[in-house]
């Protein structure tokens, strides 16, 4: 066992870090008894958690002692998705896969592709060690890209980082728009500055195609339909200007090209958006007046917005709203989709992109890998994909158009290697699949897109049987891959000091766990964007400079709704409340308490369709076809239809997920996935009279 994992002696309650794709990246306590972690819950001493977790990560000792957790090496003994393994060696597994991947390297490194996210946001047991690995062996790079790349480039472009207002002001706004987040289910701890927020006086609006928990809650609730959020933006821009609801100074010092943008606006009058996204025209003025002539205002976008074609034009049209109001004025007014640009972090020393020395590798979408595993070599694309390196991620069951994904995975002359705790459906189609350890055994270190503190998490418990962190599992192949460079040497403390070197005092890390940045309380009030220009750029020269719009607009979905008559229904996949991504699918308890997947319809559509309440449908398009329970509920507006959370295929109905239905198109920047821009039909379920999708769509 690397030295760096020995936890601290029994009896103690040790500091850490909730590893999860989650914005709040809360601050844990692990209480251990003789050895074993017994209890997690939120740090109280941590600001940003104030000693409350959710659900599903109180229950993390459920999942670390889990009876199916992988606790040895396992190679494959049947056919590619069986499921079927014999255990093995770490010598075994560590010698047979680093002789696959040296022989293929000694042919073309490109041929072997590393396909990773968040299934932990740490900094050392995500991309350092594993990135320093793919990097000296020049494999293909990954363009990660699978949740928030579009949002991301965005605010690049119109504010100049993934950067906003601080979360803990919001409890000082007089209005809040959440604008496409569940925020009761994911994004507690900002939940409850809206609710302080709202006991002092505020007005809440939700902005969401569902009625979610969260709409439940607030004063106000526009049920847009998908993809259409670009054009709201423009009509409550359309009211600013001509209603005069403007902060010239801020506008005249603090901003770039409002001119143009006004030009634009004011071809979105209320009526004009409103047949566009669904929504009456009276609520789009009072949102626009409330903007207006509300201070401070601010606005919690999220992430599942700008998962459809337009989705980065909508953010860039949202990030406008503020300073056309002079929001950026009050510590408690602007904007927040993510933090994570504020921190310094030094990727360059984490994960050693100089390892490649001149050599350019290609790079690889992770959202298109259905139709990327099965390419053959070209000039184009380059060497087929021989090999596969896939930790923190899932991606059979994460990717869009999964029986793509199914069916490169199941190639039998794709080598295949995963990293994991448990046998999930990725797992299934593994060469060999080797146990990872848990966040509760093993060093990392955190930052947040929700907050402004970094985060240290301590081991709390030895290693569950054979398992390593993936920076051990890494080291290891490296040394057999004859990989001789200093760098691989570092252990994982040493790559925790490394993340964000003397930027942030690492004692304090050490000593309390967490560490705040310091940061300016109002980061805009005087402009100071980090853009080019210094200013909040409603034109971006470029994204012109690129070919491409400089001003946001609205661009309707690929698959827009009433578009196509064999598929007349919008369907978005929100997260389902117990599961994060296809995390905890496994934990039976969480598992019991969402049930099974289901489907929510409008009651007008289910009646169209003969659906009652419960009954078995058929959710099908082109792509193919998934079978789920069916929900006649007021969660949905009529026309689109809630396929809730990404379930492992493997506990499907009939072996697949609501991605068999998605496509692999991509977002008008950011190369993002286009999950919510989906159309389908649905139908009851005859048991023997199923028709394969062609025959379904004909």
């Amino acid at each position: 066992m690397n030295s760096v994992t020995t936890p601290p002696s029994v009896g103690h309650t040790v500091r850490g870090a909730c590893p999860h794709d989650c914005p709040d990246t809360c601050a844990l306590l692990t209480t251990v008894e003789n050895g074993v972690a017994v209890r997690v819950q939120g740090n109280p001493e941590h600001p940003a958690t104030a000693g409350v977790l959710c659900t599903k990560v109180a229950r993390y000792p459920e999942r670390t002692y889990h009876p199916d957790r992988v606790l040895q090496p396992l190679k494959r003994s049947g056919p590619k998705g069986s499921g079927q393994f014999t255990p093995v060696s770490w010598d075994e597994a560590l010698d047979t896969i680093a002789a696959r991947l040296g022989a293929i390297a000694a042919r073309n490194p490109e041929a072997v592709l590393p396909y990773s996210y968040a299934g932990t946001m740490g900094l050392v047991q995500g991309e350092a060690m594993a990135a320093r690995f793919f990097h000296r062996m020049g494999a293909s790079l990954l363009d990660r890209t699978i949740c928030s790349a579009a949002g991301g480039e965005a605010l690049l472009y119109t504010i100049g980082a993934k950067v906003g207002m601080r979360v803990e002001f919001f409890a000082e706004s007089r209005l809040i728009l959440i604008w496409g987040s569940n925020s009761i289910t994911s994004n507690l701890h900002f939940w409850r500055h809206a609710q302080e927020a709202k006991r002092r006086g505020a007005r809440l609006v939700c902005i969401d195609p569902r009625r979610t928990e969260t709409a439940e809650k607030c004063h106000e609730h526009l049920q847009l339909l998908p993809g259409t959020d670009a054009a709201l933006a423009l009509a409550l821009m359309h009211e600013l200007i001509t209603h005069d609801w403007l902060d010239r100074d801020y506008i005249e010092r603090h901003t770039l090209g409002f001119e143009a943008l006004a030009a634009r606006a004011l071809q979105w009058p209320p009526e004009r958006a409103a047949e566009v996204c669904g929504l009456p025209v009276a609520q789009i003025r009072a949102l626009a007046q409330a903007w207006g002539t509300t201070q401070p205002a601010a606005i919690r976008l999220n992430y599942g917005m700008q998962r459809v074609r337009g989705g980065g034009n909508a953010v860039r049209a949202i990030a406008c709203l503020p300073a056309l109001t002079g929001a950026w004025r009050h510590r408690a007014g602007g904007l927040l989709l993510s933090s994570s640009g504020a921190f310094p972090i030094d990727r360059a020393a984490l994960q050693r992109p100089d390892l490649l020395g001149t050599r350019r590798p290609r790079t690889i979408n992770m959202s298109t890998i259905g139709d990327d595993l099965l390419r053959v070599a070209s000039s184009g694309f380059g060497p087929k994909i021989e090999a596969l390196v896939v930790y923190n991620s899932n991606p059979v069951a994460v990717a869009p158009e999964s029986a793509k994904v199914v069916q490169g995975f199941a190639r039998e002359d794709l080598f295949t290697v995963v990293l994991e705790h448990f046998r999930t459906d990725t797992a299934d189609h593994a060469d060999f699949i080797l146990p990872a350890t848990t966040q509760l055994e093993h060093w990392d270190i955190h930052t947040s897109y929700g907050h402004t503190d970094v985060l240290l998490n301590r081991p709390a418990i030895a290693p569950l049987g054979e398992a390593r962190p993936n920076t051990e599992i890494f080291r290891a192949l490296a040394t057999r891959m004859g990989y001789t460079e200093a760098c691989f040497a570092d252990d994982d403390l040493t790559l925790c000091r490394t993340a964000l070197g003397a930027r942030v005092d690492f004692e304090r890390l050490l000593a309390q766990g967490f560490a705040p940045l310091e940061l300016p309380e109002a980061p805009f009030a005087e402009g100071n964007f980090p853009t080019p220009s210094g200013r909040c750029e409603f034109w971006s020269e470029r994204l012109a400079a690129q070919g491409l719009d400089g001003l946001p607009d609205h661009l309707p979905n690929h698959e827009a709704s009433g578009s196509d008559p064999r598929h007349p229904l919008a369907m978005i996949s929100p997260p389902a409340r117990h599961f994060l991504n296809s995390s905890f699918v496994n934990v039976e308890s969480l598992r019991a308490s969402e049930g099974e997947p289901l489907l929510e319809i409008h009651a007008t559509d289910a009646a169209a369709r003969g659906i009652a309440d419960g009954d078995e449908v058929r959710v099908y398009n082109d792509r193919g076809s998934h079978r789920c329970i069916a929900r006649i509920s007021p969660r949905a507006r009529a026309g689109v239809v809630n396929g809730l959370g990404i379930w492992w295929r493997k506990f499907g109905r009939d072996g697949t997920n609501v991605n068999e239905l998605t496509s692999q198109r991509l977002t008008d920047l950011g190369r993002g996935p286009t999950f919510y821009d989906c159309l389908v039909e649905v139908e009851r379920f005859a048991p023997g009279a199923q028709r394969s999708a062609a025959e379904g769509c004909a």
